[in-house]
């Protein structure tokens, strides 16, 4: 599929109601109703706090694909896609006509409805879904099994967002997409339908080195049988986690979002048109696995207290996402005071060696949120 067609469907199909970072099923609702004209749309099941759970399912082919988004309730970057998909398929996009005839896709947003709400990871009982897939504790977690059961899919596409942290290994670059395919037994096996999993995310990956070379990273595949996909993956299923993660400047993950839309059409796509026996999985080894070598702000070379005999370190700074007044509003947090040399920065200030100091002259404290620093008596504002 050629970048040209991806960009024309993307302009024409994205859907520009749901923007940011906070998306709720009262954001989705709207559409869903548009969407019942030509899709079928079920209410699966119900929250621990009794908010609906939908599927949509799209498609007449014989390959099957289950897609769900907001396991993670603040993780929202890849629903905001999965509409812009959907968009593209309802517009009869000539785009997506083979994946149409090819595949049905059984898509769930939002299958964390509480946890999208409140902007939480976990659910309304302070369970992590994705640590939930033997015990199934959770009402939210036997939806998904529920759904997986029934439907019984091909392939399986477990969608997903990632902290500004993560870089693609020891390096300057953001890993601003990145992709795994789950172990499925603690010898990490390279399975068939691992390989499988793995030739899809080639395809995915090398339309994306065209569009962020060096962006791209793969997370470790150690073996945990409560996560979801390792889970899905053991009953050999071939299962991909997509992780929408940090491109420059953009916090609101809108350009992320469409390269989430494209690294989705390019998988549904290749699933349509090929028979995928793993064959081309090897570049998917050369991928390097994401580190944590990433702060939001970087302050170098300052001394962060009077005592004028101390060396001059780095002061490294994390945004805190914060629901307020139903809108993310990212609070800057004094993360590390250290030398952070073998760290980066989204945004780096040189300090040049002067005294930083809280905006009241005072000292600055790890774990303490502040908006603004004083650096050489001059207010310098930490925030976005």
């Amino acid at each position: 599929m050629h970048l040209e067609t991806l960009n024309t469907a993307y302009k024409s199909h994205k859907e520009n109601i749901l923007f940011h970072r906070y998306i709720t099923t009262n954001h989705i609702h709207p559409l869903l109703e548009k969407l019942n004209e030509k899709f079928s749309i079920k209410e699966i099941g119900r929250s621990v706090n009794n908010n609906t759970i939908h599927a949509i399912q799209v498609g007449r082919g014989k390959k099957k694909i289950l897609l769900w988004s907001q396991m993670h309730g603040n993780e929202s970057t890849t629903t905001k896609a999965l509409f812009d998909i959907l968009n593209t398929f309802y517009a009869h996009d000539s785009s997506i006509v083979s994946i149409f005839n090819s595949c049905t896709l059984y898509i769930i947003p939002i299958l964390n409805p509480d946890g999208a709400f409140a902007y939480t990871r976990v659910n309304a009982n302070d369970v992590d879904l994705n640590r939930d897939a033997q015990d199934l504790s959770e009402p939210e977690s036997r939806v998904l099994r529920n759904a997986f059961d029934k439907f019984k899919p091909d392939f399986c596409f477990n969608l997903h967002g990632q902290r500004t942290i993560f870089s693609v290994g020891n390096t300057n670059c953001s890993a601003t997409v990145s992709f795994l395919a789950p172990a499925q037994d603690a010898a990490t096996t390279v399975t068939l339908n691992r390989k499988v999993a793995m030739e899809i995310i080639c395809k995915m990956n090398e339309m994306l080195q065209m569009e962020i070379p060096n962006q791209v990273g793969i997370y470790d595949d150690a073996f945990n049988i409560n996560c979801v996909g390792d889970t899905f993956q053991s009953m050999n299923v071939p299962t991909i986690l997509f992780e929408a993660g940090h491109f420059a400047n953009d916090y609101a993950r809108e350009q992320t979002r469409e390269l989430i839309y494209k690294s989705l059409m390019v998988s549904l796509n290749y699933i349509s048109e090929n028979e995928i026996d793993g064959s081309q999985c090897d570049s998917y080894f050369e991928i390097e696995e994401n580190e944590k070598c990433f702060f939001d702000i970087i302050i170098r070379n300052v001394k962060p207290s009077i005592d004028f005999d101390q060396e001059p370190v780095d002061i490294g700074i994390m945004y805190q996402e914060k629901l307020i007044d139903d809108k993310v509003e990212f609070v800057p947090k004094i993360e590390k005071i250290s030398n952070l040399e073998k760290h980066y920065g989204h945004k780096e200030v040189n300090g040049n060696g002067h005294l930083v100091l809280d905006d009241d002259y005072s000292q600055l404290i790890v774990g303490y949120e502040n908006d603004f620093v004083v650096i050489n008596n001059r207010k310098y504002s930490l925030k976005l």
